[in-house]
């Protein structure tokens, strides 16, 4: 019988005294008698609202029970057979938002951690050996091309291969993975966790190619000639500006910049690595999204004396995942909520050495629902800094859009989708932050498998 009472288990975590100073990973999967353990918390409820609640709809309830027989292979291939990047998204999709939110033990007991559960079966499957990537169908001769290796085309190009396509993924950096690898830090997401999922895609018979950078290297109109559609999957990877005073001095990042010398490029090992990084002092991190919390938490790590995250809301509004607020808490990270920055103040050579902020209260709802901060007259107050680290958002290159006759934009630069998901070409498709301007792993991933349907019957017509 179910034990539903049971205190929920989040796993064990490196200590944070000691994790703030590496890169290894924090969480830890679980072993089989905490997985067994949580497991038989589920319910198996009949309406599975957790499973309706998943962008990809992984079956939920289904994985969980095989899990308890023991069957670990069986319970990965029950979420593969809608997302086939377990690994991944068990680590870093927003279960709180989804799966988990949704969860009926959440009130009275805690949610089941069905994060931790998706972890723990596609971690032990690989391990055993047990982990089989899907068979794809009988040829159909068709060829297709995704643009980006990021969460949303690795989807749409796994789909494509089930279906029977030949599919290949264009990558314009040196390694595969896009954001996951860039943007996403390894203490979260290990690099080899990266590489062994796209390794279940590469098994598939999806070819991938790097340093191929679309609207560059190759047009979308030398790719139609190729390939009989396209998938846009490419993310979105230029930084949003502050507008501010002293935004351009040295010692500022973007955290595009800051997050790709350290996640991609290693810059925490210089020397040995070619890519130097420079942390001050005293770092103060702009933003309050997880990608303000990736940067915070590896500037800590780089030995500063102080990091903080200023955020022009309060914590309720905090669109970061409540979990990486608290390890950055727990990391010594401080937070300074309900301020605005009015300047990035320098020295004579234009070095930062402070930043002037006022402070805010929060008045009526914008469009999203969210309070906006209204500034407090006469507030004004000056903090040191000799790090700045802007994570206010991101928007799509114009590499492609700039470079592709026809392709429709929104006012915001992002690819326009028509009602039927469709773009402004014939046979081009996009998902991902190219649509969106900023997502989550999980909702591009779940962009790349609806387009990939869209793909299936726009060739099936073809």
């Amino acid at each position: 019988m179910p034990n539903p009472s049971a205190p929920r288990n989040n796993g064990k975590q490196q200590d944070p005294a000691v994790r703030r100073r590496n890169f290894e990973e924090v969480a830890l999967t679980f072993t089989k008698e905490e997985a067994l353990a949580e497991a038989d918390r589920c319910l198996h409820c009949p309406t599975h609202p957790c499973q309706n609640a998943c962008p990809v709809g992984v079956h939920i309830p289904d994985f969980i029970a095989l899990i308890k027989a023991g069957d670990v292979g069986g319970a990965a291939s029950e979420i593969m057979k809608t997302s086939l990047l377990p690994a991944i998204c068990g680590r870093v999709c927003p279960q709180e938002k989804h799966c988990e939110g949704h969860c009926v033990l959440k009130a009275k007991f805690g949610a089941v951690n069905i994060g931790g559960l998706e972890r723990y079966a596609a971690d032990t499957a690989r391990a055993q050996g047990a982990l089989k990537p899907p068979v794809p169908a009988a040829s159909t001769g068709k060829k297709v091309v995704c643009i980006g290796s990021g969460p949303s085309s690795l989807a749409c190009a796994a789909e494509l291969r089930r279906a029977g396509h030949e599919v290949t993924v264009l990558e314009a950096l040196h390694a595969y993975g896009g954001v996951l690898r860039y943007g996403i830090p390894a203490f979260r997401l290990p690099r080899e966790v990266i590489n062994k999922e796209v390794e279940t895609v590469q098994a598939m018979g999806v070819q991938f190619k790097t340093d191929v950078l679309v609207g560059a290297t190759i047009k979308v109109d030398e790719l139609l000639k190729e390939y009989d559609a396209v998938y846009i999957g490419s993310g979105a990877g230029l930084p949003t500006m502050l507008g501010i005073p002293g935004e351009n001095g040295v010692g500022v990042y973007s955290a595009n910049e800051f997050l790709t010398r350290i996640n991609l490029m290693q810059a925490y090992k210089f020397p040995q690595t070619d890519t130097p990084i420079q942390a001050g002092k005293h770092v103060i991190v702009l933003g309050g999204g997880n990608s303000a919390m990736d940067a915070a938490r590896c500037a800590m790590r780089l030995g500063p004396q102080s990091v903080t995250i200023a955020y022009r809301r309060s914590r309720e509004e905090m669109p970061a995942r409540a979990a990486e607020v608290e390890h950055a808490q727990e990391e010594g990270i401080q937070f300074e909520y309900l301020v605005t920055p009015k300047e990035i103040l320098q020295d004579e050579k234009g070095h930062v050495t402070a930043i002037h902020f006022t402070r805010n209260e929060l008045g009526a709802p914008d469009e999203k629902g969210r309070r906006r901060p209204v500034e407090i007259p006469g507030s004004d107050f000056v903090q040191p800094a000799d790090t700045v680290i802007t994570a206010i958002g991101q928007r799509p290159n114009p590499t492609i859009t700039k470079t592709t006759s026809g392709l429709k934009t929104t006012e915001r630069g992002v690819i326009a989708l028509n009602e039927k998901g469709e773009t402004s070409l014939p046979g081009v498709y996009a998902g991902g932050d190219i649509i969106r301007g900023g997502a989550t792993v999980l909702l591009a991933m779940n962009d790349g498998i609806a387009a990939a349907e869209r793909i299936n019957e726009y060739l099936k017509g073809k």
